[in-house]
């Protein structure tokens, strides 16, 4: 008796968990993390959503999916960026978010009904003060320093980062782009694949500056109490990026990828993401940003490419950067 009721207790647990709907996240490997905003998004989506099982799978969003195809076991996807929307688009795996683009608060227009912002940033070179007491007050003072200022960037071809950075100087020095990387090189300590490599690199004192965003400080000053940490303001503006989300067209759970969609735009999400991915909100939250957000520098003008101009420029910027770093 004692072995049947044991059964049907596993048969029952077994039947529960047959009939709670899972919704699928396909998303970067920082995000999921437990130092990223994943853990937090789950937590909050659930408690929603009425006995729903948000499951992170995490990994290089675009080539997984355009892999993947209509095989995909995706619902949404989560951490996409601004520079890879046009092959996003074209691949037909996206559906329209269905969101009001009237409700964000970004520093450019946004009309795009397929990908979704959830944050947004400004690529920066991110110095110790400690270190670099005066640090370039212009990208033009940043090629025109001494070879021994030692930066740290990341690869346009293997890096977000690293392709924003390709693209600011483009739009800052047009057909000059090449000539301004000849300049830069010699001071490039060394090129890493990925942004975390880098940062590791120059919070370690292996660098004076490193490609990162304006937003980078904040994590400094609040988490750690360090203000030791900025990032360089340039008057010729810095590169918009922002990180964006979109609902997989053949999901077999619209209604929920739907309800993630819209959960995204909640205050309670983003009131989150400042803190939990040193971002600026793609809303603003109403109770604002946290303490130690107004001591960040904010560019004057915000840079951007949209999909098609960034593709267009896009295999030349990437010439002329290989150029100057011989690769």
């Amino acid at each position: 008796m004692k072995t049947l009721i044991l059964a049907a207790g596993a048969l029952t647990a077994s039947m529960a968990a047959a009939d709670t709907p899972v919704l699928t996240v396909y998303a970067p490997d920082y995000f999921a993390s437990e130092w990223g905003p994943g853990p937090k998004i789950e937590e909050m989506f659930e408690a929603r959503c009425g006995g729903c099982d948000l499951v992170y799978r995490i990994g290089d969003l675009l080539p997984r999916l355009l892999l993947e195809g209509a095989r995909t076991e995706a619902d949404v996807a989560i951490g996409l960026n601004t520079d890879i929307t046009l092959k996003a688009r074209a691949s037909g795996l996206f559906a329209p978010h269905g969101q009001d683009n009237n409700a964000l608060t970004l520093p450019i227009e946004w009309t795009d009904d397929i990908f979704l912002p959830f944050n947004y940033g400004y690529t920066a070179f991110v110095y110790d003060k400690t270190r670099l007491a005066e640090p370039p007050a212009s990208f033009d003072a940043l090629l025109d320093a001494p070879d021994e200022l030692a930066l740290v960037i990341q690869d346009p071809r293997t890096s977000i980062s690293g392709l924003a950075l390709l693209l600011w100087v483009k739009a800052v020095y047009g057909d000059e782009a090449g000539a301004a990387w000849e300049k830069l090189a010699p001071k490039v300590l060394t090129v890493t694949k990925g942004w975390s490599e880098s940062y590791g690199m120059f919070t370690s004192g292996e660098a004076d500056m490193v490609l990162s965003y304006t937003t980078s400080p904040a994590y400094h000053l609040i988490a750690e109490g360090d203000d030791t940490k900025a990032a360089a303001i340039f008057p010729e503006g810095h590169y918009f990026m922002a990180e964006l989300a979109a609902k997989i067209a053949r999901t077999d759970q619209p209604e929920l990828a739907d309800a993630f969609i819209g959960f995204i735009l909640s205050d309670a999400f983003q009131a989150m993401i400042p803190t939990a991915n040193w971002a600026y909100p793609a809303v603003m939250p109403e109770d604002g940003l946290p303490e130690g957000f107004e001591r960040l520098g904010v560019p004057d003008r915000a840079i951007f490419f949209d999909e098609t101009e960034a593709a267009t420029l896009r295999e030349v910027a990437l010439a002329e950067w290989l150029a100057a770093f011989g690769r």
